[in-house]
């Protein structure tokens, strides 16, 4: 079913309203989660020479944006949240734009790499070859695009106050190749746990 402008209103406002007002308990409960996995699949496909300039889209609170900053390079964080913006501004003393994810403004070919940790599948399915063009878009030529989504079999709804899309590898395959991007590698976490335990997809892209 085709979400209508009002629609796609009401996923934005709801789910950013909810992030809005559990920003703290986010925050404390997401400050220690490991993505070293994530950001090392990032950075090593990212080629040229260190310090890369890095997008943070969906940055939250600004726990990566501290991660990339202390690795020495430059990171500029993205989210739609004012309260998660505000936090990963006061955190990290980077640059962090507030922009809604249906209604971005990026600059062109700005980006070494795009780090999407466990936020694109917030973004409607019938959106998202527009939003990952946009992507694309601002990656330098040959940037590297990582994104990690919880999967699932293609279906998109609420859960509770937050809404998603949980795509299956071969789905989000067709996505992103039809945005322009190569695959790299993608891999299942958490690391070393059966399939079944395993509820994220990560994967890395080029920009072709």
């Amino acid at each position: 079913m085709k979400h209508t402008p009002d629609d796609l209103q009401q996923i934005t406002t709801t789910t950013l309203g909810h992030y809005e007002e559990v920003a703290e308990d986010f925050r404390e409960g997401t400050r220690d989660h490991d993505v070293s996995q994530n950001i090392d699949a990032l950075l090593r496909h990212i080629q040229g020479t260190a310090p890369f300039t890095l997008l943070d889209f969906g940055c939250g609170p600004g726990r990566d944006l501290k991660t990339f900053t202390a690795m020495g390079h430059v990171a500029i964080g993205l989210d739609g949240c004012e309260r998660f913006a505000q936090m990963a501004r006061d955190d990290s003393g980077c640059e962090v734009w507030q922009q809604d994810f249906l209604n971005l403004d990026l600059p062109a070919e700005r980006f070494d790499g795009i780090f999407a940790n466990a936020v694109l599948f917030h973004i409607p399915v019938q959106e998202l070859p527009r939003v990952l063009k946009q992507l694309h878009g601002t990656l330098k030529p040959g940037g590297v695009l990582f994104s990690s989504n919880p999967r699932g079999d293609n279906r998109e709804g609420w859960n509770g106050q937050r809404f998603g899309a949980y795509h299956d590898l071969a789905a989000w395959q067709v996505l992103l190749t039809a945005a322009g991007f190569v695959e790299l590698e993608h891999y299942y976490r958490p690391a070393g746990l059966p399939r079944d335990q395993q509820p994220w997809l990560a994967s890395v892209w080029r920009k072709g």
